[in-house]
């Protein structure tokens, strides 16, 4: 399966998420709702995704199952946690600079996009969307289909989810650099625990569970009824 991808998320124009890793910074998060042109922004501590996993991040890895694909992988702070946890685990992630990060560590990472050929493709008993990486492509459906086709039939997808449980949207984003440096716009999307629920039943999925844990949210969905 091959989707040609939009400028994906941070990329193109002054590259502010390659720098924001490679300097521990942080970056500004712009979105606008493409219904209405309605802006909101938010900074996002790049550094957490350089650092190790913590607690939150060790009890949703404690109880997944292995092997795990994590989407959006980063630099790969959950790729190190899972195989600190027991777990076979590889990170996926279309950045060149979060990748070069991951590999540096020695981490079993892939470059490339979760829409193009993913190895293990319907094995993978844990398919891993967490720190608001549900939202690449800005559209969650799109996203879902796909990570259904590469997990296990017995196995989830373990989703981090929107604290406004209400939330269903779509948005074109930008990230800005604390130098000023500036993204090409990329497509982004955010959604919580109601809309999901909505969302998986549309597209025969199991919603099988949904709880909080340190003020995030996390739902595990499967392919089986």
């Amino acid at each position: 399966m091959t989707i040609t991808s939009p400028t994906t998320f941070g990329a193109g124009g002054d590259e502010p998420y390659a720098g924001a890793l490679r300097r521990n910074d942080m970056v500004e998060l712009i979105l606008t709702k493409q219904a209405n042109d309605e802006s909101r922004s938010m900074m996002m501590d790049v550094a957490r995704w350089n650092s190790r996993a913590d607690e939150i991040d060790l009890t949703l890895l404690r109880s997944a199952t292995g092997p795990l694909l994590d989407v959006g992988c980063g630099p790969g702070r959950m790729v190190q946690a899972a195989i600190a946890v027991g777990l076979e685990a590889l990170g996926l992630d279309i950045s060149p600079a979060a990748i070069g990060i991951a590999r540096s560590a020695g981490l079993p990472v892939l470059e490339g996009s979760v829409f193009d050929a993913v190895p293990g493709a319907g094995t993978w008993q844990t398919v891993l969307l967490v720190d608001g990486n549900v939202g690449i492509g800005g559209d969650v459906r799109n996203l879902l289909r796909r990570c259904a086709e590469l997990v296990a039939p017995e196995g989830e997808i373990v989703v981090e989810l929107h604290a406004d449980r209400d939330m269903d949207s779509v948005y074109s984003g930008q990230l800005v650099g604390t130098d000023g440096g500036v993204s090409e716009s990329f497509p982004w999307a955010q959604i919580g625990v109601n809309a999901m629920v909505e969302v998986a039943d549309e597209l025969g999925l199991r919603f099988r569970q949904a709880w909080e844990l340190g003020g995030r949210t996390f739902c595990r969905l499967s392919t089986t009824k």
